[in-house]
Parts: structure tokens; sequence; C-alpha cells
């Protein structure tokens, strides 16, 4: 099965795809968005749940998105469109780690992207390419919140303790000035999700050729989550500034 179509309806009823709930996501935009009039870039932007919260609550914020999903772009702009908001949302169809524009941003989002960059620290180094003075960037990634065994590694890749996450990050310039580790509640409920939404999807399409392997990969996920990383593998989302030019 394709892994944008799996994940698109994976994310079906959970479009932030990281362990956020709404109540969290409001919360972090509102505080990223003070002015109200920000120019924000998501890089890696999927259908834009981000951005289409931050349009719909903040009447005088513009976004552009990035995305190589053609698919998951066409229905930003269609859900853009159902909110009136579509004509302060631009869409680039391409890599966005290739991604240039003719002007700079307050507030640049990256949340749960980071392995397409190559890590933690190349992804703050492309959101700061297209920062402008005094603005803020919006990141997500995972932790250890305890010592993983060698197998949850080797199936998540490597990852830091929150502390030492945080002072890498410190170290490269930045200062966190709200950060929001996801609850226990935030994480099941984003996995529950992810999974059974791909479940039931698989369930009531049964004729469909990727039937199988969706309810196959849910079957393989539940249980990897459930079984392995479920309390070894945290999240946390920062809004950042930096420290130095």
């Amino acid at each position: 099965m394709n892994r944008r179509r799996m994940s698109r309806i994976a994310h079906t009823d959970h479009p932030i795809a990281a362990p956020l709930d709404d109540s969290t996501v409001r919360r972090l935009l509102d505080r990223a968005l003070r002015r109200g009039d920000e120019r924000v870039l998501d890089l890696g932007c999927g259908e834009a749940p981000w951005l289409l919260r931050a349009l719909d609550g903040h009447p005088g914020v513009t976004a552009e998105g990035v995305d190589l999903d053609t698919e998951a772009l066409g229905k930003a702009a269609r859900e853009a469109a159902a909110l009136g908001v579509g004509d302060r949302l631009s869409l680039h169809e391409r890599d966005a780690g290739d991604f240039t524009s003719p002007h700079s941003f307050d507030v640049v989002l990256s949340v749960g992207a980071a392995h397409a960059f190559g890590g933690l620290l190349p992804t703050l180094a492309a959101a700061r390419a297209h920062l402008a003075p005094g603005g803020t960037v919006l990141i997500g990634d995972g932790f250890w919140e305890r010592e993983p065994a060698p197998d949850i590694v080797e199936m998540l890749g490597e990852y830091e303790d929150l502390p030492s996450t945080v002072d890498r990050i410190v170290a490269d310039g930045w200062t966190p000035v709200l950060g929001h580790v996801s609850t226990v509640r935030e994480w099941d409920d984003y996995e529950w999700s992810w999974t059974g939404s791909l479940a039931e999807w698989a369930l009531d399409h049964p004729d469909d050729p990727d039937s199988g392997a969706a309810l196959e990969a849910a079957a393989v996920h539940r249980a990897e989550w459930l079984h392995g990383y479920r309390g070894t593998l945290g999240f946390v989302t920062l809004l950042l500034r930096r420290t130095t030019s």
C-alpha cells in the first residue's frame, strides 16, 4: 500500500499528524500568532491542518505550505476554500528542503517531519533559512521518555532524552519560549485513532486492492505501539526564537 495513501487514511479522524490534542494545537498557535497578521510557512505540510487552523482562527494571517504529496495538497486547497480562507493560503508541490521564497516568514512550522530533513538540527537549519528577524519556529519531534530496548531503537531510529534534546537545541542558538510534552492521553488518542481509522477503512472497503495491506499495517502498528514504544517514546513541541544571529 502506498505510504502516502496509508497516512492520509490513518489521519482521517486525527488530522494533526502528531500526538497533540486540539486544545494544545490551539494554545501553541495562539502563542505563535500573537500579532494576528503573521506570515506562516509549514515545511512538510501534508493536508495543512496546522495552517488551516491558523488561518481559520486568525483572520489577518497568511500562510504557505510545502509538500510533495499532490493529493494531500489538493485536499488542503479544497478545505481552505470550504473554510473561506483559500485566498490567504498558497501551496507549493515540491521538496521542502529545496523550497525557496522571495520573502521571509514570521512563523515557520515543522511538526513531526524531522525525518524528512535528516534530523532535528537539520530541520531547524531549514526553518531558519526562511525565518524573519525576531520570528518564531514551531517544531515537534520525538525523545526517549526512558531508556529504549535495542529493538525499539532499531524500529524508530535514534533519539535522546528530553534534557539532551533541549540542550542540543539551545546549543544551536535557539531559546525555547514555550514547550509542550505530549501526555499519555494524547499519545493514546493519537495511536488509537491512527490504527483505528486505517482498520475501519479496510473493513469498510473489503474489495479495495489495498484493504488487506491496510488491515495488516494497522495490526502491526498497534502491536508495535502497545508492546513496544508506549511509554518509551515521547514527543515534545517547542516554540523557539533565535538566541544568536
